[in-house]
C-alpha cells in the first residue's frame, strides 16, 4: 500500500491513503444504523405513512446535503469537513459553531449506538434463558457492553484510519446485506407476509402528525455529511468525496425504503413506533431463526459501523479546532507513529460514555439531530457565498452541483419545517441546546479568539473573493 508522505516540514499530519469505497463506508457506515433502530419512532409520531412520507421528504433534504457538500468539500479538501468550509468561506463565529456542531452530533450520535448495542445483547440474553448453578435465572446488563463497545472502537480508530475504515467497509457491507436478505425473505411480491392493508387507515394524527413524524424521518440519513471529515485523508479528493458521498446517499435511500416496507407490513404501526430495534424485531415477527441470527448481526455491526465513524468524525473535527488554535492546542497532536489525532479520540470517549450510560435513547437522538440540523442550516448559506464569493471558473471544483441554488432553498425550508418538527415534542431540548451553543459562541468570542492565529487558519491557494480587495 503506498502512503502520501506524512512530513510537511516539521510537522507530522494525516496519512492520505483512502479511496471512493472508503468514503462510501464512511457515510453509509455512519447512517445505516437509522435503518435498523430510531427511524420507527417517526411512525409513533404520526402513523406509517406518515413515517413514509417523512423517510421520503427527509431524502430529498440529505440529496440536497450530498450535492452541496460533494461540490464544497471536494473544493476545501481540508480535515473538518464543514468546520474547514466555515472558516474559509463565512467566518471564525461560524466555524467555531459549525465544529462544535459536527462534534455533538457525531458524539450523540455514538452514544446511540451504543445505547442500541446494550439493549440488543440485553435482549438476545434474556431470550437466552440462562440459568446460574443454583437454577436462577441470569440477567445481562447492558451499561458494561455499552463501555466496553466505545472503548473498543477508540481503540480502533487511535491505531489509524485505513484499518478503521477498511473495517467499516466489511462489517457495512454485510450490515446492507442483511437488509436486503429481510426483503426477499419478507416476499414484497405477495400478500403472504406483508400485511400493508391494515395502513389504510392513514393518518391518525392528520397532517401535524407527518410534520412531527419528520424529526425521526432525519435519522434514516443523518451522518452521510461525515465523508467531508476525511478530506484530508483521501488520496483524490476530487473525485473520492462526491463519488463516495453520492453513492452513499443513493444506498441509503434504496435501504430506507425497503426497511420502512417490511417493518410497516410486519407490524402494527402502535407497537412500530416504540420499538428499539425494529429490524431485529421484524425477523421475530417472521419466526426465522436464520433471519433472526442475521438481523442480529447485521444490528450489532451497524452499530458498531456507526460508532466506528462518528468517532472518527467528532475526533477529526476537534483536532481542527484545536490546530486553528479555536481549542486549545493540546488537542491537535497527530500521534508520531499511527498519524491519527489521538488527543481528540481519548479526549470525547468520556463524554459519550456519559450520555450513553445515563441519557434515554430518544433524548440523545435528538440532540444528535438537533446538532446535524444546526449544521444543514448552516450548508444553505455557506453553499450560496460560496459561489457568490468565487464563481465557476475562477477555482478548480471537483464536482459542480446542478441547479444551483434550488437545492440551498429546499434544504432550508426543509430544515425551517424540521425546527418545528422538533419543537413539537422536544421544545425544552431545542431550546436548551440554542442557550449553550449562544454561551459557547459568546466564550470564544471574548475569550478563546485572542489566541488565534488568524493568517495561518486560511490553508486554501485561493484568488481574493469576487468584490474584495
Amino acid at each position: 500500500m503506498s502512503q502520501t508522505t506524512a512530513i510537511h516540514g516539521e510537522k507530522i499530519s494525516l496519512l492520505r491513503v483512502l479511496g471512493p469505497g472508503h468514503i462510501w463506508a464512511l457515510g453509509v457506515g455512519i447512517v445505516l444504523v437509522g435503518e435498523y433502530m430510531g427511524w420507527n419512532f417517526s411512525v409513533g409520531k404520526g402513523g406509517a405513512i406518515a413515517a413514509l412520507i417523512a423517510c421520503w421528504v427527509a431524502g430529498l433534504l440529505y440529496t440536497c446535503v450530498a450535492m452541496i457538500d460533494s461540490e464544497v468539500t471536494s473544493t476545501v479538501a481540508a480535515a473538518g469537513g464543514q468546520y474547514a468550509q466555515a472558516k474559509h468561506i463565512v467566518g471564525p463565529l461560524m466555524a467555531f459553531n459549525v465544529g462544535l456542531f459536527l462534534v455533538f452530533a457525531y458524539t450523540m450520535l455514538e452514544a446511540a449506538n451504543a445505547i442500541t448495542l446494550g439493549y440488543l445483547v440485553q435482549t438476545v440474553g434474556g431470550m437466552a434463558s440462562m440459568t446460574d448453578a443454583a437454577g436462577e435465572a441470569l440477567v445481562l446488563h447492558d451499561k458494561p457492553f455499552i463501555v466496553l463497545t466505545i472503548m473498543f472502537l477508540a481503540w480502533l480508530n487511535y491505531r489509524g484510519v485505513y484499518a478503521t475504515l477498511t473495517f467499516n467497509l466489511v462489517i457495512t457491507a454485510i450490515a446492507f446485506i442483511a437488509i436486503i436478505i429481510l426483503f426477499f425473505a419478507a416476499k414484497p411480491w405477495s400478500p403472504e407476509i406483508l400485511q400493508h392493508h391494515e395502513l389504510l387507515n392513514g393518518l391518525p394524527y392528520g397532517w401535524i402528525g407527518v410534520i412531527a413524524a419528520l424529526h425521526f424521518g432525519l435519522w434514516y440519513y443523518l451522518g452521510i455529511e461525515g465523508t467531508c471529515q476525511a478530506a484530508e485523508e483521501v488520496r483524490s479528493p476530487a473525485r473520492s468525496l462526491p463519488l463516495g458521498t453520492m453513492t452513499g446517499i443513493m444506498t441509503l435511500l434504496i435501504a430506507a425504503t425497503m426497511t420502512w416496507y417490511v417493518c410497516a407490513g410486519l407490524m402494527p404501526w402502535e407497537y412500530l413506533g416504540q420499538a428499539v430495534t425494529p429490524l431485529f424485531d421484524a425477523a421475530r415477527f417472521m419466526d426465522s431463526m436464520p433471519l433472526m441470527v442475521l438481523l442480529f448481526i447485521g444490528t450489532i455491526f451497524s452499530t458498531l459501523a456507526s460508532a466506528n465513524g462518528c468517532i472518527n468524525d467528532a475526533s477529526r473535527a476537534w483536532f481542527s479546532m484545536a490546530r486553528d488554535r479555536y481549542l486549545p492546542q493540546w488537542f491537535g497532536a497527530v500521534h508520531p507513529k499511527f498519524r491519527t489525532p489521538y488527543r481528540s479520540i481519548v479526549f470525547l470517549v468520556p463524554v459519550a460514555v456519559l450520555f450513553a450510560y445515563y441519557a434515554p435513547l430518544d433524548q440523545v437522538i435528538t440532540f444528535s439531530i438537533l446538532s446535524g440540523l444546526l449544521g444543514y442550516t448552516f450548508m444553505t448559506f455557506n453553499v450560496i457565498m460560496f459561489r457568490r464569493k468565487w464563481p465557476l471558473g475562477t477555482i478548480q471544483r471537483g464536482y459542480v452541483h446542478p441547479l444551483h441554488p434550488l437545492p440551498a432553498l429546499v434544504l432550508l425550508v426543509l430544515c425551517g419545517t424540521t425546527y418545528f418538527a422538533v419543537f413539537l415534542g422536544y421544545g425544552t431540548q431545542l431550546m436548551a441546546m440554542m442557550l449553550f451553543f449562544i454561551i459557547a459562541s459568546l466564550w470564544f468570542h471574548f475569550h478563546r479568539y485572542r489566541y488565534v492565529r488568524r493568517g495561518d487558519q486560511f490553508s486554501m491557494p485561493w484568488p481574493r473573493p469576487v468584490g474584495e480587495y
